[in-house]
C-alpha cells in the first residue's frame, strides 16, 4: 500500500496509536545511535534516505524526524523512544551480520534550538551528530522559498523577509534558552540570515556533546560525491562499507536561484564572510562555496 495515498485522517488515527503503543513499549525500544541535526535546507532529507537504505540502519517508525529535543521535549523521555524499532529487531540484525543494528532520525532545528544540544547530551550521552552545511547565501534564498511554499511566510519577497528578520527574532533566543516550555515560530521558520552563520551553532554544539561526535558535510559536495561523502559518513558511524550503496537521489531541492537581486547577494556574500572563515577553521579547509570555481 502506498501510504502517500492514505487519507491524512486515517494517518492521525494510525500514528496516534502506533505512538500509543510506542510509549507503552518504550523499555524495549532503540534509542538513536546518531542525529542528522542539520542545517535546514542543506540536503538532510536526501541524506537521511540514503542512510536509511543502509542494512545495518533501522529508521523511526513514523517521522523522519520526531523533533523531540526542540520543540516536544516536554512530552518525556518514554514519548520520544516510542518512535523507534523495537530492540529485538535490532537485535535479529545484529546476529545476522555481526555488527550492531543502528537507529536514528533527522530534524534540522536540533542545530538552531538554543536547549537542543544540551538535551542531546543529556539524554543520549554516547549518540553521533551530522551536520550538513551549504552555501550560506543558496541556503537563506531556499529557506525563505521553501517556507512561502509551505504558507509559513506571508512575505513573499526575500529582501523584505531579510529585513524583517531582526524584529521577529528579538529576544527569541533569550527566552527559548530561559523557558523550556516556550515556542518561538518566527525563531524556527523565519531565521533565513542567522542560520547560515553555521560555525557558531557548531561551536555550541560542540560545547555539549564534544567536537569528536559531530561530523559536519558540505552539502555541495555530497550530491557531487556522494558515494565518497556516504563511506565517510559510515566510517564516522561505525558503519560497514562492504554493503551495495543506495541509489543517491536529491529530494526537496530548489534549484539555484537566478534572480536574486545582485546587490542583496553581495551584501549576503559579505555578511557571511567572517562566518565561513570561522567555519574553515572548523573544517580545516575552505568550504567549497568559497573555493574558486
Amino acid at each position: 500500500m502506498d501510504v502517500r495515498k492514505v487519507p491524512a485522517p486515517v494517518k492521525r488515527v494510525v500514528h496516534l496509536g502506533s505512538r500509543s503503543y510506542g510509549r507503552l513499549t518504550a523499555p524495549k525500544r532503540m534509542t538513536p545511535t546518531f542525529l542528522i541535526c542539520g542545517g535546514q535546507r542543506c540536503g538532510t532529507t536526501s541524506l537521511y534516505r540514503a542512510l536509511a537504505d543502509h542494512p545495518m540502519i533501522l529508521k523511526a517508525v513514523l517521522h523522519k524526524g520526531v523533533h523531540y529535543f526542540d520543540v516536544s521535549y516536554n512530552r518525556g523521555m518514554a514519548w520520544y523512544k516510542g518512535h523507534f524499532p523495537l530492540q529485538r529487531h535490532a537485535d535479529r540484525l545484529t546476529e545476522r551480520y555481526g555488527s550492531p543494528a543502528q537507529t536514528f532520525e533527522s530534524a534540522p532545528y536540533y542545530m538552531y534550538h538554543p536547549q537542543a544540544a544540551a538535551r542531546i547530551a543529556r539524554d543520549l550521552p554516547h549518540t553521533k551528530l551530522i551536520a550538513l552545511v551549504r552555501d550560506p547565501v543558496e541556503r537563506a534564498y531556499s529557506q525563505h522559498h521553501h517556507e512561502v511554499a509551505r504558507g509559513f511566510e506571508t512575505e513573499r519577497d526575500f529582501g523584505a523577509a531579510l529585513a524583517l528578520e531582526p524584529a521577529r527574532l528579538h529576544r527569541q533566543e533569550d527566552r527559548l534558552a530561559e523557558d523550556p516550555r516556550y515556542y518561538s515560530f518566527a525563531h524556527q521558520h523565519h531565521a533565513y540570515r542567522a542560520r547560515g552563520e553555521y560555525a557558531r551553532y557548531l561551536s555550541v554544539m560542540a560545547q555539549h556533546v564534544g567536537r569528536e561526535r559531530i561530523h559536519v558535510v558540505e552539502s555541495e559536495r555530497f550530491f557531487a560525491q556522494p558515494a565518497e561523502v556516504y563511506d565517510e559518513i559510515c566510517d564516522f558511524l561505525g558503519l560497514p562499507t562492504y554493503f551495495e550503496r543506495p541509489a543517491f537521489e536529491q529530494h526537496n531541492a530548489r534549484p539555484r536561484q537566478s534572480d536574486m537581486d545582485p546587490a542583496l547577494r553581495r551584501e549576503l556574500t559579505a555578511h557571511y564572510h567572517r562566518h565561513d572563515d570561522a567555519l574553515a577553521s572548523w573544517l580545516g579547509r575552505t568550504p567549497v562555496w568559497r573555493r574558486p570555481a
